[in-house]
């Protein structure tokens, strides 16, 4: 048990929320999707910082269908650059289905890279390379993203090679047009291998943070894509990604985001987080129904939408060690071995879902296991409703996992001292300075107090 799982507990009572909602049904046109466990639901979240944390069925495999299209757009600004990409594919809202015949009446464009006409296109887009086919750039690319290799899942390719007349329909009307640059059989063929590479929620909500941090993976380190690709691709995805449903999840959840008929959904806080949900019962627009609902929820219960809350300047923890480092640090050898049992987090700014989030994998990290921590909020200057929450959950966690806690909160931003004992479960002792704090949580180690 850790401070950092009240993140978790967050998705575990999304789940438990939504488990149970029985509308919609998986997708039955491509056979072997309607195959997939109707009660399956799966949420993951990756922070910017590499964190995982996850709910339900998260590591349970499923084809990434269109929910590829972002990270292919992705490739193809990158290789290509936007005005390249642009003469062949459009960036605005179709307002129509996802198989819809969306193409400009004058130049035969699709109308942009998340309806499959503009994904086909897209997709077509990427060139072989020396020692490397079109397709293997994409399913490394898609690798990239998740931060591990992925594989094709060969019975959902074939299934959908079978009953993919509508999408090879408008392969060829788009060639009819001249803007289709490959074959149109190899081009579809293609997208039905992107569309049946394998993934699971965690591989999903890692990809969706890759975008969040700006291209890099925060797990990895490595840089898939850069910022302005990145940038870009958020911008069709809030506008794009949701088809037809696209300007209702943009004013009620208001995070770009992307669907697939497979059951995935990701949505991304920019500067913030990534998040994907897996269940297969779809609604009319071809989205997951209690994927939706989750995010939803989640957004308006920790004030996620990206018009309410800009990304946070600079780092909410500045300090994370034990108390023998600090320069106060006493010499006496018995009161070292004190204070080398008692961790350090200084925090600062205000704190949000988000920075919560990093204060309290901070907490989990500091000092060794079992001894004191202290929380020093003096620099911090605010606290949301989702914040203090998160924080009380987190304290509440760490003392019944048997760590002593202190906390500098000279300006009581947890709250009174009812409130606290409430949610926490005891009496939080709390200091002015984070030397009287280190020294009260030393002091109770050594049984004084």
């Amino acid at each position: 048990m850790s401070a950092a799982d009240a993140v978790t507990d967050s998705l575990e009572n999304l789940r438990a929320q939504f488990v149970d909602v029985r509308e919609g049904k998986p997708a039955d046109y491509i056979p072997q999707l309607a195959l997939a466990d109707p009660d399956a639901f799966g949420l993951a979240l990756v922070s910017m910082d590499g964190h995982r944390y996850s709910a339900g069925e998260a590591e349970v495999p499923f084809t990434l269908q269109s929910v590829s299209k972002p990270f292919i757009y992705a490739l193809a600004l990158s290789l290509l650059g936007l005005d390249e990409v642009s003469r062949w594919v459009g960036a605005e809202p179709s307002g129509e289905a996802f198989n819809a015949i969306s193409l400009e009446p004058d130049t035969g464009r699709p109308a942009n890279a998340m309806v499959n006409a503009g994904a086909i296109v897209t997709t077509a887009l990427i060139p072989d390379a020396p020692g490397e086919s079109a397709f293997d750039r994409i399913l490394r690319c898609l690798g990239r993203f998740a931060g591990r290799e992925l594989d094709v899942d060969e019975e959902v390719f074939s299934s959908e090679s079978v009953t993919g007349d509508r999408n090879r329909a408008l392969a060829y009307l788009i060639r009819s047009t001249g803007t289709m640059p490959v074959d149109p059989v190899l081009a579809v063929d293609r997208y039905f291998r992107q569309c049946a590479t394998r993934v699971t929620a965690v591989d999903l909500a890692t990809m969706a943070a890759t975008l969040a941090y700006g291209g890099v993976n925060p797990v990895t380190g490595e840089e898939v894509v850069s910022a302005e690709v990145a940038s870009r691709v958020l911008a069709v995805m809030a506008t794009c990604g949701m088809y037809n449903g696209s300007g209702e999840w943009l004013l009620r959840v208001g995070l770009p985001a992307k669907s697939g008929v497979s059951g995935g959904l990701i949505a991304v806080g920019p500067a913030r987080f990534g998040v994907a949900t897996y269940s297969p019962p779809l609604d009319a627009t071809g989205g997951s129904v209690r994927g939706h609902a989750a995010l939803e929820a989640m957004s308006q219960r920790y004030g996620l939408h990206l018009m309410l809350n800009p990304a946070l300047p600079g780092s909410t923890v500045t300090l994370v060690t034990t108390a023998d480092d600090l320069p106060s640090a006493p010499s006496v050898e018995d009161e070292r071995v004190l204070h080398e049992q008692v961790g350090v987090v200084v925090a600062q700014g205000s704190i949000d879902f988000t920075a919560a989030e990093r204060v309290l994998y901070a907490l989990d990290e500091s000092g060794p296991d079992g001894g004191s921590v202290v929380l020093d909020l003096h620099d911090v200057t605010a606290v949301d409703s989702v914040g203090l929450a998160m924080l009380h959950t987190g304290l509440a966690r760490l003392v019944s996992d048997g760590r002593r806690a202190a906390v500098v909160d000279p300006r009581d931003l947890l709250g009174p001292s009812d409130l606290l004992r409430e949610r926490t479960g005891q009496d939080l002792p709390r200091y002015a300075t984070r030397e009287r704090a280190v020294e009260g949580c030393a002091k109770a180690l050594a049984g004084e107090g």
